[in-house]
């Protein structure tokens, strides 16, 4: 088991979960989980979807009927308890290059039919940023 390393350290990647969501909607279409436990979003994340919510370009793995909306939340220092949901892709930006470390969650949610899944994690801060246009420069 490798060890843990602090949020938004320079080493610490993106987490992709994809294959879980794909795994999970199979399960539902073959009647091994119970689509209301695939479809049971918080209103508050509905209401994300609905109002900030960025268009996927895929319908929805259990309803097929609309497309899914992508909603970020941003966790760290000096934020609200709960995270902050960034309207904008510059509003994440600014966020994911604070000086404090910070850990951004994307989930996928369908506004019809309720379904949601977390499809990546990632964390951010100045330091990977640095981390990252270091790397970038030796790659050249």
């Amino acid at each position: 088991m490798s060890p843990r390393r602090a949020a938004g350290s320079p080493t610490e990647a993106s987490v992709e979960y994809r294959l879980l969501r794909d795994a999970l909607a199979k399960a539902v279409r073959t009647g091994k989980v119970n689509r209301e436990d695939a479809c049971d979003a918080h209103p508050e994340l509905v209401r994300a979807g609905t109002n900030l919510g960025r268009k996927t370009g895929e319908l929805c793995p259990i309803c097929e009927t609309i497309e899914t909306v992508e909603v970020t939340y941003v966790f760290g220092a000096k934020l609200p308890p709960g995270g902050t949901c960034p309207s904008t892709k510059t509003e994440l930006n600014r966020l994911l290059r604070r000086e404090e470390p910070v850990q951004a969650y994307t989930v996928e949610v369908c506004t019809a039919c309720r379904f949601h899944h977390l499809l990546r994690r990632y964390p951010g801060s100045q330091d990977v940023a640095k981390a990252s246009k270091r790397t970038t420069k030796s790659g050249s």
